[in-house]
């Protein structure tokens, strides 16, 4: 008899099984990832001609060995990244739940019980025992289960492709600090130089003015100059030791270790090269790990159509359980082994339109994903036009800065020249030092903001990533999600 069910409840199974159908709309990445209007080439030309260079060791061609340290020590210590790999740990587990409800469930379940009952006749005493087997089986008739999956392993792989954004983020935000210290040192390094060229001409004055070659108010302007540039010059230190603090809370080094890796190449701006930089806009949103999300929240929100879908039709359920039974009293014991098995079925008849209801707003959250997919799309090809308009014209405003600079070193060379011989007044050598100053600060910040913007370059095209790179990443997540907070991210 036993042998007869379980033929027959197979059979069952396999006609069903091969009935089994999904309902719900096949994801079309190419149609759902399509943006309209998109440019078929960059508007802007690209700076140096379009040289480029891989980004995956973009870093490393600053030739700069303590930003690498200080990307890889805020990589460690970065919150967002930490809870991106718990974002991952947590997908992963959504995952894996979701798969194992497509598969056999088979628990163990053990009873013992003691008590009276009574059969017609005087009252006993008995233990019963009892231990089983229990199995159930959701069987996917219409592809319920497996677009849940499919949903899963979207967002498990959406929140890879954002672990990776935080990672790239916190690169270029720590490379931009690093940027603008060094930019701040090279200020200080004007506002010194400055000074001393104050002090020195105070100095003069001084004893002009004690020789009675100029008035005393001509020193009295001339040891305010030098105080202004004193002062001048505790402004911009004390900047530089804002950013230094700055440097210290996201990296989490010890100041003192900070202060010591800074000073080997103090005042020195890195030197990037063009980031990689296709011709094609399109090809760009192929290299961003935050369109990468996006895209597959998108995969995922079509899944979610047909787990609503799915939902509107009957379950099917294959339930079984066996086990041993004993019974035991006074008068003697029972043993025996009791078992069931068969399909349970679930008819949705009415609902008063929730499962409807449920279906469409699956469909307009397929519509919000697919819209900020695009919506992102865009953005990412504004980044990266505007990153390379400020590139071309910073680089034009480098060789202006650089000719006015150097004109105005020539003036004030030749001005302090005159005023120490008397054919020139303080005012005179105060105003052109005005000048010169200020085309030296000017230049110092074009620069510091051409590096700052070949950063915003190498983020607005990916920052390095690749979907290899993700995959990688997906195969640790899937073995041991913890590792992620060990990997040594590249920077």
């Amino acid at each position: 008899m036993v042998i007869w069910v379980l033929r027959l409840s197979a059979v069952f199974l396999v006609v069903v099984m091969s009935g089994c159908i999904t309902v719900g709309p096949d994801y079309d990445q190419a149609q759902a990832t399509t943006v309209p209007a998109a440019p078929v080439n960059w508007q802007q030309n690209l700076p140096h001609g379009g040289d480029m260079v891989a980004l995956g060791n973009w870093w490393a061609q600053f030739n700069d060995p303590v930003l690498l340290e200080l990307i890889d020590s805020a990589q460690q210590q970065s919150q967002t990244m930490a809870a991106a790999a718990l974002r991952i740990a947590q997908a992963r587990a959504v995952l894996v739940t979701t798969n194992a409800a497509a598969v056999p469930n088979i628990n163990a379940a053990a009873v013992a019980t003691r008590g009276t009952f009574q059969l017609g006749g005087p009252i006993i005493v008995a233990t019963t025992a009892q231990a089983q087997l229990q199995l159930g089986w959701e069987i996917d008739l219409f592809g319920g289960l497996s677009r849940a999956s499919e949903a899963a392993q979207a967002r498990f792989e959406a929140q890879v492709a954002t672990w990776h954004e935080a990672r790239i983020s916190v690169s270029a935000d720590v490379a931009n600090m690093y940027t603008n210290f060094r930019g701040c040192e090279q200020l200080a390094a004007i506002a010194r130089s400055d000074v001393k060229s104050r002090m020195q001409t105070a100095a003069l004055t001084q004893k002009l003015s004690q020789a009675g070659f100029q008035s005393p108010a001509t020193y009295a302007l001339a040891g305010a100059s030098a105080a202004e540039g004193q002062s001048r010059v505790a402004a911009q230190t004390a900047d530089c030791d804002i950013l230094v603090k700055a440097l210290v809370s996201v990296t989490g080094l010890p100041e003192v270790d900070l202060r010591a890796k800074l000073a080997k190449q103090s005042a020195k701006l890195p030197v990037p090269a063009m980031p990689t930089l296709k011709q094609v806009p399109a090809q760009v949103l192929s290299q961003r790990p935050d369109i990468a999300a996006a895209e597959r929240d998108v995969a995922a929100a079509s899944a979610d159509i047909g787990v609503r879908e799915a939902e509107r039709y009957p379950r099917l359920s294959l339930l079984g359980n066996i086990g041993p039974l004993g019974f035991e009293t006074s008068a003697g014991s029972i043993n025996a082994t009791s078992w069931s098995i068969g399909p349970s079925l679930t008819l949705p008849i009415f609902d008063a339109g929730r499962r409807a209801a449920n279906v469409d707003t699956a469909i307009t959250a397929y519509d919000v994903a697919a819209n900020n997919y695009r919506t992102q799309a865009r953005r990412a090809v504004r980044e990266v036009e505007e990153a390379l308009v400020r590139l071309n014209s910073l680089e034009t405003r480098e060789k202006e800065s650089l000719k006015a600079s150097r004109g105005y070193h020539a003036s004030l060379r030749a001005m302090q020249e005159r005023y120490n011989f008397g054919l020139a007044s303080i005012l005179d050598l105060e105003e052109t030092r005005r000048l010169s100053f200020n085309a030296d600060n000017i230049l110092a910040t074009v620069r510091r903001e051409k590096v700052n913007a070949f950063i915003a370059l190498y983020r607005a095209v990916g920052g390095g990533w690749t979907a290899s790179e993700s995959l990688e990443t997906l195969r640790t997540a899937k073995a041991k999600p913890a590792d992620i907070l060990k990997t040594k991210a590249q920077p």
